[in-house]
């Protein structure tokens, strides 16, 4: 099966529907998967539930969804960087559900597991716990959470072989590589294109087995959210 598409809108066709649950991997703008979050907007797709650890800025990334007025959930951990986000949670318009970062990157990976929920301490005595249950072990108390799975998990890889067996560079491999394994179906964007055979199998991070399409972005554009710069002397 050729997994390889020519283009995004190629590699999501027949996976966008109104209502749908879409994982988006990244971190605040570094590793996200910019050209499908694109596609997903042109699409025109409403009321969906996104799980990503941020939702953006203004203008770039799923930021571009909130604009649209695409988005009816967000589950993240931090989203401080957008405005946008603010005001549409604050009237009313957005829900949100927050997680700690640890226990997000853990919902996903248990999603993909197929773990279908875990105890954690990190949570108990605060909001976090509110309404789940809290039981003892050894003494001390944990929260439940559940594993999250997506129709879609959306994902930017630095290399990919066209059997989808996956390489992240540095950051980027934060939420990408557990949210790959928790989609039904998994659609990543590369930057490089190899043949089978050309990653060391030590190297791969995701195995192909979890990605169903993939298309090349040699020439996805990389923001930089905060710049920092030294004052000329």
């Amino acid at each position: 099966m050729n997994k390889v598409h020519a283009t995004a809108a190629d590699a999501l066709a027949g996976h966008l529907f109104d209502g749908m649950t879409i994982m988006a991997g990244g971190f605040g703008l570094c590793g996200i998967p910019d050209a499908l979050i694109a596609v997903i907007k042109a699409a025109g797709v409403k009321n969906l539930t996104v799980i990503s650890n941020n939702c953006g800025i203004d203008g770039a990334g799923l930021g571009t969804l909130l604009e649209a007025r695409q988005i009816k959930k967000m589950i993240s951990s931090y989203v401080g960087e957008n405005k946008l986000f603010a005001q549409l949670y604050l009237s009313g318009e957005l829900e949100l559900e927050f997680n700690p970062q640890g226990t997000l990157a853990e919902r996903c990976r248990a999603g993909g597991a197929g773990i279908a929920g875990f105890y954690t301490k990190t949570g108990v005595g605060t909001i976090v716990a509110d309404g789940k249950d809290v039981r003892a072990f050894n003494g001390e108390n944990y929260v439940l959470e559940t594993g999250l799975v997506a129709d879609v998990s959306i994902i930017h890889a630095w290399k990919s072989d066209r059997e989808g067996n996956l390489v992240y560079r540095k950051t980027a491999r934060n939420f990408n590589a557990p949210m790959a394994t928790a989609g039904k179906i998994t659609v990543v964007q590369c930057e490089h294109l190899v043949e089978i055979g050309e990653i060391d199998p030590d190297h791969v991070h995701t195995p192909g087995i979890f990605v169903n399409a993939i298309v090349h972005t040699p020439d996805a554009e990389k923001r930089i959210e905060q710049r920092t710069t030294r004052k000329r002397a």
